[in-house]
This record gives structure tokens, sequence and C-alpha cells, in this order.
């Protein structure tokens, strides 16, 4: 019986942290072994927002490479692939640029939030704004029928399903399957600042790679409630980031429920839930820590796990562009 596939994967800006893995790291995992899953390195969609520093894209590369192998995926059951290196994805998104307008790309809500965020104004790289089409061309590349990703990426999915149902329609038969996004149930984990991202450039969050010292520096610096002064204080659970990652990280749900009714009720100071939290994720982050020191020893085994991935992945996505270059009917030689 054949698998399902996927297509999953991060920019390349920098290493990974505890919000990737709450987010959807974990699921890959699990998406493994019943999946034919594609973990994505972005790297030319980092490029859009990232051009003016090209060497951080290049070095991250390695450095998402490294987390995914240390946080256990296995190369021989998950594909590691580089999107510069797969000729099909770009020429799909320029062919399917000719199926969507601008006004459409403009509208969409995550690219107009990313805009805001960003504060590009009418300064938009053109590379940024046609994301949702260059998407489109990863997703449909791989002919992905499930594609994980944040709540607020979703009307990028809808997007692809769009400019599919077009290419379907033109060629007069299905040749590309629409895909489903799939929404972590955790959501998107706040920064340790309290911001609504965690962001590495923001510099709130924490490495999967982190150090004892680090972790402990952003544990104390988290947001609780800041109504909250004296123990004997009732808090507010809601909104407050510790208990935020708590919910997202510690597996005592019992216990975990019954800290947040006698933090409610006042009697629990905000030390003791933080060295909680601080526990569980020195216990979490350690052994990924350790595992990927020692991968990094041999960066010849990450470069050829990366290798061997896009070579499989470029047969996939070449294939797909063939057909339908052939199914719309385009000259071909």
């Amino acid at each position: 019986m054949t698998k399902p596939t996927i297509l999953t994967g991060d920019r390349t800006t920098g290493p990974l942290h505890i919000g990737h893995y709450a987010g959807s790291l974990h699921n890959r995992l699990r998406f493994q072994d019943s999946h034919e899953q594609f973990l994505l390195l972005a790297d030319s969609q980092a490029l859009t927002d990232n051009a003016h520093d090209p060497d951080k894209v290049r070095r991250s590369v390695i450095e998402v490479t490294l987390d995914y192998l240390a946080v256990g995926i296995d190369p021989a059951k998950t594909t590691i692939c580089l999107q510069s290196h797969l000729p099909a994805l770009a020429e799909l998104s320029m062919l399917y640029l000719n199926f969507v307008t601008v006004a459409r790309l403009e509208r969409n809500p995550t690219i107009k939030d990313e805009i805001r965020a960003r504060g590009f104004g009418r300064d938009i790289p053109a590379g940024f704004l046609c994301y949702p089409a260059a998407q489109a061309a990863d997703i449909t590349a791989f002919k992905a029928t499930i594609v994980p990703v944040g709540e607020d990426q979703a009307p990028l999915i809808e997007q692809t399903n769009e400019i599919v149902r077009r290419i379907n329609a033109t060629a007069g038969r299905p040749i590309l399957p629409e895909a489903q996004a799939v929404i972590p149930q955790s959501g998107r984990l706040p920064g340790v600042d309290g911001k609504a991202k965690m962001s590495k450039s923001g510099g709130n969050a924490i490495a999967l790679s982190a150090s004892p010292d680090a972790i402990s520096a952003a544990v104390r610096a988290m947001f609780t409630d800041p109504n909250h002064l004296r123990v004997e204080d009732p808090g507010k659970v809601q909104g407050n980031v510790v208990f935020t990652y708590l919910d997202a990280f510690d597996e005592d749900r019992a216990g975990l429920e019954s800290l947040k009714a006698q933090y409610r009720r006042g009697g629990l100071g905000d030390g003791r839930i933080k060295r909680r939290l601080e526990g569980i994720l020195q216990a979490l982050i350690a052994p990924i820590r350790e595992r990927r020191a020692q991968l990094a020893e041999d960066p010849a085994y990450v470069v050829d796990v990366i290798r061997r991935g896009t070579e499989k992945a470029r047969n996939r996505t070449e294939a797909t562009k063939r057909e339908v270059v052939q199914g719309l009917g385009l000259f071909m030689l």
C-alpha cells in the first residue's frame, strides 16, 4: 500500500529552537514511520528576506540539518533535501505565477501579516511577495497531500490548492493532488519575553543546542503574571509564558493541572514553576545537544545526507514537472 506523502521543512536562517520542536519536529518523528516524508531545507525561500546576508543562509543549511538529525530524524526514512538544488521547484514557481494575480498574492493573510511584521511597506522583495506560488511549487512537485503548518500558514495551503485547481482545469484532468494542512494542536509557542512569536532573529528563543546556562537564563527571564507579586497572591495561568511552555512540554498532565489550580488560588511562587520548567527543558535538550555535537564532528556525513536526499528529491520533482508541462500542452523537445 502506497504511503501518503508529506512535505515539511524549515527556512535556513539559523539553528532551530524549541518552538520548532513543539510545533513540528516531534510530529515529523512520528510521521517518518507512517508516511513518505520529505523535509525541505528552504534556502531559496530564506533568501527572500535575507538576500543581504547570503552567508547566513548558506551556513544554516548545515545547522538545520544537524538539528534534524540530532532530534532523531532518520535519513533512511525521511528524505532531507536542499531547495535551491531542485531546479524543478524554481521552474514550477515561474509557471504557477501565470496562474495567480498580484492582487491575490497581496490578499493572502499570511503574506499581509509578514509584510506588516517586517515593516516592508511597499518595498516588498518580489521573491517574498511571490512566496505562495513558490510554496505551491514545493508542495505539488512532491505531490504532497499532507503539509504540517502553523495556523498562520494555513492560507498558503489554501492558495496552493487554488493553483492546483487552475492547473488541473487547464489540463482538463487531475494532474496534481490538493493538499491538506495539518495544524499542530499545541499551536505556536510565544517568545520567552512574552511576545507573540518566538524567533531566532528576535533573540527570544531557546535553541535546541542551547547550553545549560542559556536554558537557565532564558527560563529565569520568562514572563509570568505581572500582578502575581507575592506567593500568596492568586495568579493567572492564561497568558503566563511559563505555563504555556509547561503545557507544551510537561508530560505529567495531572501534576500540571494541580499546579495550575494552586497558582490560581494563591500559595505558589513563580520560582517553583520556573524550576519545574527548567528541569523539563534541561532533560529535553541535553541529549539533543550531545548528539548534535557528535554529528558536527563528521561534517562529511551531514553533507552526504543532504546530497543523497536531494538526488532522490530531484528525481521526484523533475518527473512531476514533466507531467505538468505535458499536461498543459506546452512545447517539449
